[in-house]
């Protein structure tokens, strides 16, 4: 048995995550990933690029004190690699090249910033053959603060992806792009209409939420029915309700609402009135693409 250590890095448009991987070979080809630990920062850059295009000196410097931390905690957890990326608000930002070498300068971390295809492509790197029965087709849904990642699977396998600017964060700031609900909702009945019976995968942090409020077993759907009256709930009470009331976070209580909209939409739009919710997003899927590039064909270590 081996025992690997792996991070992932995901600085978002609503909040800025860490994951430590613990990664075990079993020896028979088998692989077993085990979150080891999760720290999530809410350090809203959508609030700067949505309004101004540039991200701020304030969020700049709790950028820097975010990514020390991280490190001395990639340290002391003795991280083999690391990979960390940047989506959406951050390449719109004008400054965000600037903002990366800043980092880069300060903590010595590294960060890519990646487009919405690299997105969908880390997200769907996720162990999804474990999720997914060969015999259905399904709609993977990863909604964050910027974009909205979908994927199409027709019967276990990826048939297409495409990366919208739906995101939560943006649509509360009144800026998604003319035109973009009507293109994202024919790119999904297109990718659709032809398989019989579509499934959802649904991932990011508003989607987890809803499923605890639902009481639902581990692994059982949530059905489109129950989505539709939480969401009917959540818009029913005011921002300050939904944090007293239902304990939901500060920068969670605001974005649920938006994020539901964007699942609704997209079981309409798909025909599908189930969605499961596995704990799986882009750091997870960062993390196998890590493992894998450390086991390639040739056996060679990838050079961070």
């Amino acid at each position: 048995m081996k025992l690997k250590k792996y991070a992932a890095i995901d600085i978002g448009t609503n909040a800025i995550r860490l994951l430590i991987a613990n990664v075990v070979e079993n020896g028979n080809g088998k692989v077993k990933i085990k979150k080891n630990t999760l720290v999530r920062v809410p350090v809203r850059l959508g609030e700067d690029v949505f309004d101004k295009g540039r991200i701020s000196d304030e969020k700049i410097e709790k950028l820097i004190k975010t990514m020390k931390a991280f490190k001395l905690l990639m340290e002391v957890f003795e991280v083999e690699d690391y990979l960390a990326v940047a989506t959406s608000a951050m390449r719109e930002a004008k400054n965000g090249r600037e903002v990366i070498r800043k980092i880069e300068k300060e903590t010595g971390i590294r960060i890519e910033i990646i487009d919405g295809a690299r997105e969908a492509e880390f997200i769907a790197y996720t162990d999804l053959e474990d999720l997914i029965d060969p015999g259905r087709n399904y709609l993977y849904v990863d909604v964050g603060g910027g974009s909205t990642e979908f994927s199409v699977f027709e019967k276990g396998k990826k048939r297409a992806s495409k990366s919208f600017k739906l995101g939560t964060v943006r649509s509360l700031k009144d800026k998604i792009p003319e035109g973009e609900w009507e293109r994202a909702r024919k790119w999904v009945e297109t990718q659709t209409r032809d398989l019989d019976k579509v499934y959802l995968i649904g991932s990011g942090g508003n989607i987890n939420k809803l499923y605890k409020m639902s009481g639902k077993a581990p692994g059982a759907p949530l059905s489109k029915v129950h989505l539709k009256a939480l969401y009917k709930m959540l818009k029913s009470m005011s921002y300050k309700q939904r944090i007293k009331e239902l304990g939901l976070n500060p920068d969670r209580a605001d974005v649920i609402i938006p994020a539901s909209k964007i699942y609704l939409r997209a079981m309409r739009w798909s025909g599908g009135d189930k969605i499961y919710v596995p704990s799986i997003g882009l750091a997870d899927g960062i993390i196998k693409y890590l493992h894998d590039q450390h086991h390639s064909k040739d056996g060679k270590a990838s050079k961070r």
